[in-house]
Formats: C-alpha cells, sequence, structure tokens
C-alpha cells in the first residue's frame, strides 16, 4: 500500500501537518503497475468517507481534512511501520493449518500482524516488543481500536448486503497517542454480496485495469449514494 503514496509536509496555524497523495497506480503482486484513470482520487474519497464515518463512533483519527482531489491531509504523526490485517473469513492459510473451509465465515475475526507487503509478511507480538516497534500497551489499543472498526464496518456493510471479508488497518501515533490512519481502499477492503449467486467481482483477484476500476467505482457508490 505504501509504495503508491507521495507524502509531503506542510504547515499552518503553527501546527504540523502530513499531506498524503494517492497516485493513480495500482500495485499487483511483484513489480506488476497498473495505471488507472481518477484512481487516486477515488481512493482518496474513500479514505475520507470511511475516516470521517468511523469518527461518528469515537474511534480516532489524526485525519484533518481533504486538501485537494486525490489528497488528504493529516496531523503530522509517527506511523507505525506494521498492519493489522483483520480477517471474518477462513483465507487460504487458515484453512490449510486448521483444515477448514475456505472462505468460510468466522465467529470471531481474526486478527494478524504483518511487516511489509510481501507473502511472507507476518510477524508476531513478540517481534513488535523485541525490535520496539511497539509497546504492550500500544498493542493493547491497536486491538481495541481493530475490534471497534471491525465492528462498525461489518455493520455499516451488512445493512448493504455484504459480508466485510478482510481489512487492514495502518496506525499512527502523536502526542503519545494512538490513531487509525487508513487504509479504506481496494488495497485492503475486501467485500462479497451476502446472497453467494449474485455475480460480483473477486477482490483477491485484481489482476486487470477493469476488474480494480470496476471494484473501485462499486465502493465508491456504496458510499457516495
Amino acid at each position: 500500500m505504501q509504495e503508491d503514496l507521495m507524502k509531503r509536509e506542510s504547515q499552518l496555524d503553527g501546527n504540523d501537518y502530513q499531506i498524503v497523495e494517492y497516485s493513480d497506480v495500482f500495485s499487483l503482486n511483484g513489480d506488476k503497475k497498473l495505471k488507472v484513470k481518477n484512481l487516486g482520487e477515488r481512493f482518496a474519497f474513500l479514505n475520507l468517507y470511511f475516516l470521517d464515518y468511523l469518527k461518528e463512533y469515537n474511534i480516532p483519527s489524526v485525519f484533518v481534512k481533504s486538501h485537494s482531489k486525490n489528497e488528504l491531509k493529516y496531523i503530522k504523526h509517527t506511523r507505525f511501520p506494521f498492519s493489522i490485517k483483520i480477517l471474518n473469513i477462513v483465507d487460504k492459510r487458515t484453512s490449510k493449518i486448521f483444515s477448514l473451509k475456505e472462505a468460510e465465515i468466522l465467529h470471531l475475526p481474526l486478527f494478524e500482524i504483518h511487516f511489509g507487503n510481501g507473502k511472507d509478511s507476518m510477524i508476531s507480538e513478540s517481534h513488535l516488543i523485541a525490535f520496539d516497534l511497539c509497546s504492550n500497551e500500544d498493542i493493547k489499543i491497536i486491538y481495541r481500536i481493530c475490534s471497534k472498526v471491525n465492528a462498525v464496518l461489518k455493520s455499516f456493510f451488512e445493512r448493504r448486503n455484504f459480508l466485510l471479508a478482510e481489512i487492514n488497518c495502518y496506525f499512527g501515533k502523536y502526542e503519545d497517542k494512538i490513531f487509525l490512519v487508513d487504509d479504506f481502499t481496494p488495497r485492503s477492503m475486501k467485500i462479497f454480496p451476502l446472497n453467494k449467486d449474485e455475480k460480483f467481482i473477486d477482490p483477491y483477484k485484481l489482476a486487470t485495469m477493469a476488474t480494480v476500476r470496476n471494484y473501485t467505482n462499486h465502493l465508491f457508490n456504496m458510499t457516495s449514494a
């Protein structure tokens, strides 16, 4: 997710801010990248929408406002170098380990810590503590925020007859407080229709400009209606 973002700093009213620009480039596994017209604008809108939506449920964010069509402004913060993947369905890895049916709905969400974007990026809490990436108290707060984000967004999509299968959450720290930063785009947000007979783009198989554009537009239409 990080490689296609452009960041710069600005100052206003004596406060430091970080401007995040979302590009029109979508990175696939490996080195392949796709450029989709207006993708950055859609990604900025989706992050804007969901960060604003989650604020209504008292979920903390350093997000300030939209800066331009493809940019968002955040209070300058220190970003944690890892993300939390929230799974509401059995993924391929879990299926193999526990002999469960892939895509089966979980009664309780799974939280995975990921460092980087590679296939073997999953790490443990011990890694975070041993390499001074996060404190015990920090990870407890992050997990609590993740639980609330998942509950709120699951309900959001269920009301629209969709299942939130997976989402990746990124966090930052400002003045010793932890805040949600992103990512509410097709890079991390995977949804499926609750009606299994309904034809829908598989969010795990976004391999062409058309599939990236159509899945992004579907999320955009759900939030802009």
